[in-house]
């Protein structure tokens, strides 16, 4: 049997385990340790099923992973989050869906500080739209803001998704950050826009709401609001102007996210617990994700299948944006079925060969991808952030409804995902700026 249909029978018997809902870093590991194993011998398969993971999880580059996770669980049991949504509330409750523009910066901010959009989803499900329902807004509203909003730390960094690709791809994971920063705050705008566009002219969908504020209450605001931002914007500058690294970077914001938990005096041992164990059990999610996808990376170039797609695919056209575009229509499909950690990994081995065969700057092509990646989170049948808000209000609104809701921040997002292609400058301007 050729070294080509032995790949081949490989990925489809991925595919297969994955549809049986076996873990995706076991699945991978699986085929890819007997599929070496018949490319070339047991001991070859063994040799690489022991090493793979040591010297994956020994890479001093991939510490940021814990480290990042560990300030947003933090930042989150500490009542960080909500303190967020209750200062942007404030502040911008005067705009037309102003508690769904809140909703949208604390996300956002919180997103940034985790680089988890799963738990910034479950967090602001139970905190922002039980809110939002009590004022009359539309459901679809009040839940889609959520699913879609929860992405947006995917691309402003700190971002885990970056640091696995910065991994993978071999690129400057500290460009990469500067490279997301621009295109996060061109989405979270879109998004802005878009609500108060939609809730200007249909006032229904969320009726006004009626407080007064003091000047105190901004004052109080401003206070409840400052810390984490300042720790985002300083773990950034100090990334940009090269005064750390990002490894380095997300042990000073775990650090400086438990100095702040404690001067609010929300920081407990329990909670410091909690955190911790959090982190724990998502990095090693992670791991397992990426030491199984590793391997199969491995068993796909020894079977030769990446460059026989690659030729396939620039023997359709080898211009960027038809490159660009193929990956596209790829990404949107599986982010209908897997999620977003999963499809960067299982794709890398398959596509990185075809975007340097087409010349595609590597950032750019990161942030591309990474917005892509979004955008799945949110897509019907399995969007993985619409379920996490589905499971934190339980009956109270049903999926329908938040798909609903949530067809529209799709909408913004291709639009986005249009400006980011057409502009690149967008994502290259800050990494240009570096040295």
């Amino acid at each position: 049997m050729e070294n080509l249909t032995i790949g081949f029978l490989g990925l489809g018997a991925g595919l297969i385990l994955l549809l049986l809902r076996v873990q995706i870093g076991v699945a991978l590991g699986l085929v890819s340790f007997v599929g070496i194993g018949v490319l070339l011998n047991a001991r070859a398969a063994w040799g690489m099923l022991t090493a793979v993971p040591f010297n994956f999880v020994g890479d001093w580059n991939l510490t940021a992973i814990p480290m990042f996770l560990l300030m947003g669980f933090v930042a989150s049991e500490t009542g960080i989050s909500a303190g967020l949504f209750r200062a942007m509330r404030i502040l911008l409750a005067w705009l037309p869906g102003g508690l769904a523009v809140a909703s949208v910066g604390a996300c956002a901010m919180l997103s940034a500080a985790s680089g988890s959009s799963v738990a910034t989803s479950s967090a602001f499900a139970r905190i922002a739209t039980p809110e939002m329902l009590r004022y009359k807004y539309d459901p679809g509203l009040a839940t889609g803001v959520i699913a879609a909003s929860g992405t947006l730390g995917s691309l402003i960094p700190p971002s885990i998704l970056m640091v696995l690709y910065g991994y993978l791809a071999e690129v400057s994971i500290a460009k990469l950050f500067m490279a997301g920063f621009l295109p996060g705050l061109l989405s979270a705008t879109m998004f802005i826009g878009m609500i108060v566009i939609r809730c200007s002219f249909n006032p229904r969908l969320a009726p006004a709401v009626s407080e007064t504020f003091t000047r105190r209450d901004f004052l109080d605001a401003a206070r409840e609001i400052w810390a984490l931002p300042a720790i985002i914007v300083g773990v950034l500058v100090g990334i940009f102007i090269g005064l750390f690294s990002p490894t380095e970077a997300g042990a000073i914001g775990a650090a400086l996210a438990i100095a702040l938990g404690a001067a609010r005096g929300a920081l407990s041992w329990q909670s410091l617990y909690r955190s911790g164990l959090a982190t724990l059990t998502s990095t090693a999610g992670i791991f397992m994700v990426v030491i199984g996808t590793t391997l199969l990376g491995k068993f796909m170039t020894l079977s030769g299948v990446p460059s026989f797609i690659a030729e396939s695919l620039l023997s359709l056209g080898s211009t960027e944006l038809i490159v660009i575009a193929m990956v596209a229509v790829l990404y949107l499909i599986l982010g209908c079925f897997l999620d977003s950690i999963g499809i960067l990994l299982l794709t890398m081995p398959i596509i990185l060969p075809v975007a340097r065969e087409a010349g595609i700057e590597p950032i750019y092509f990161g942030i591309i991808l990474v917005k892509l990646l979004e955008i799945g989170l949110v897509t019907p049948p399995v969007g993985l952030n619409v379920y996490i808000v589905k499971g934190a209000l339980g009956e109270r609104v049903s999926l329908v409804s938040i798909f609903r809701g949530v067809s529209w921040f799709i909408a913004v997002d291709l639009i986005t995902l249009a400006l980011l292609i057409s502009f690149p400058i967008i994502s290259l301007y800050l990494p240009s700026l570096m040295g």
